[in-house]
């Protein structure tokens, strides 16, 4: 088993660039691309890919916030459809955590850290980290890493690129040692992209962000930003800077690259400002201080959008339970943006809590028929039709979109909701096996599945899909087990 691992790390590359690394062990990777061996299938990098997501989940604060998965989400799909990989399902996601840096991981799976994002100063900059590694998925940097693990069983496979993605991107080797022992941290710094590797995607990211209308100079300016910062920090360098070393040479190189596009006046998207602001009053423990200090941005007229900030200052509010006051500031910024998916969301939130809920209802059902498709309002529309106990509409809605999103929780949780205010207990207990599974907790699904079974006059045909998904879940808890 020792052995296995150990040849398993060694030609696992999973994503990011070179770190500085120990000459004592001649542990070189093997050369990258496209290898002459079995090449995973599309089902097989889906299920590795939905297997990595469970492992995340279950080791990483995922925030889970419609608006905020809803708008980066939206970020990404764009610069996807601008890459070579346009038509193809990419997930972006947002990891609650200080930290600067971002992760690329099997089936196009890319997460951000919420530090990264209120690091960076425009939506290119953004672009341009989810660009670099969209670049990583596209050129298959990560195919050899899949191969490989795709030669173990599936759960273990994903626990390994899991726990590797983590402990790179948390800047930490605690992810590692709890999937594979003491071997990860020894071979930590060894799990690299060759700086070629890098270039190669800091060069197509740069293509994707022009194809898109983003700034291309905003890859070459966040690097040198991030430059600059590694002369400041001496004692903790951010994690940016130990998974992406900035060089001057990479930033002149990057800068040239996007020199021979034209110079793009990419304005920042108002979703892209709301989402800083909204993240901006979360870093306050105490609401009432966020309130204070966007009050004196307000009148100090010290902001780069008003309306973001007094959108930040309208999240703070609620925060803080001043309901009336957060409704009017939201009533006024409606006026101003009708069509914003988060002021409608956030109003129709705040209604709900004013004990308005079909208003509410009526609001998110109009904002259904220009955005059919925003996770945002669909997911705000159940919940609020939970809220005022239309279970059945909630459940029927959410049963029509679970298509769309069917390796998301909190679908799951809603359905569970709602399908136990109808009495309906079998479906309730196996949409929340569901929710607890895709979030990583197999325990809790399995309990959920063995309640299910036991429900009073069960059918046949719903005992045996119970019963069949009950021993899958079983046998990959046990596999995990095992591996740790």
């Amino acid at each position: 088993m020792k052995h296995r691992l150990f040849h398993t790390l060694l030609t696992i590359v999973l994503f990011l660039v070179p770190l500085a690394y120990s000459h004592a062990l001649d542990t070189r990777l093997p050369d990258l691309g496209t290898s002459a061996g079995a090449v995973l299938t599309p089902a097989q990098e889906r299920e590795l890919g939905q297997a990595f997501m469970r492992s995340v989940r279950r080791n990483q604060a995922l925030l889970d916030e419609p608006l905020i998965m809803d708008y980066i989400q939206q970020l990404g799909s764009t610069l996807v459809e601008h890459s070579d990989a346009g038509g193809q399902h990419f997930d972006f996601f947002v990891i609650d955590n200080p930290q600067i840096n971002a992760f690329a991981g099997p089936a196009g799976h890319i997460g951000v850290f919420t530090g990264l994002i209120l690091t960076t100063d425009t939506e290119s900059e953004l672009a341009a980290v989810l660009a670099h590694e969209i670049a990583h998925v596209t050129q298959q940097h990560l195919l050899r890493a899949w191969e490989t693990a795709g030669n173990m069983a599936l759960p273990n496979a994903a626990i390994l690129l899991a726990a590797i993605a983590i402990g790179l991107a948390a800047g930490s080797d605690a992810g590692l040692a709890t999937a594979i022992g003491g071997q990860a941290a020894l071979l930590q710094q060894q799990i690299n992209f060759t700086r070629a590797k890098e270039q190669e995607a800091d060069r197509i990211g740069i293509e994707i962000l022009a194809a898109a209308d983003f700034e291309p100079r905003a890859m070459p300016a966040f690097f040198a930003r991030m430059g600059k910062a590694n002369q400041i920090y001496q004692t903790k360098v951010p994690e940016f800077l130990l998974t992406h070393p900035v060089s001057s040479s990479r930033t002149a190189d990057a800068l040239g690259r996007a020199s021979n596009f034209p110079y793009t006046q990419a304005a920042d998207d108002l979703r892209y400002q709301f989402l800083r602001a909204h993240l901006q009053q979360r870093e306050y423990d105490d609401p009432q201080e966020a309130i204070l200090d966007f009050n004196r941005l307000l009148e100090a007229g010290r902001y780069r959008n008003r309306s973001a900030t007094e959108y930040g200052k309208a999240r703070a509010l609620i925060r803080a339970r001043q309901l009336q006051e957060a409704d009017t500031v939201m009533q006024t910024l409606l006026q101003k943006h009708p069509e914003s998916v988060e002021l409608i969301v956030t109003k129709a939130s705040l209604e709900t809590d004013l004990g308005q809920a079909k208003r509410a209802l009526q609001r998110l059902q109009t904002a259904l028929l220009k955005l059919p498709s925003s996770y945002a309002v669909n997911i705000a529309y159940a919940e609020v039709a939970i809220a005022e106990g239309d279970y059945t509409t909630a459940l029927q809605h959410l049963q029509d979109y679970i298509f769309y999103r069917s390796d998301d929780p909190r679908v799951y949780e809603l359905m569970a909701r709602a399908a136990g205010g109808l009495g309906e207990r079998l479906q309730s207990h196996r949409y929340l096996a569901e929710y607890y599974y895709l979030g990583g907790n197999l325990e809790a699904a399995i309990l959920q599945l063995e309640i299910a079974r036991k429900s009073k006059g069960i059918s046949f045909y719903d005992s045996s899909k119970v019963e069949s998904r009950l021993q899958a879940i079983e046998k990959e808890l046990a596999d995990r087990e095992e591996r740790e």
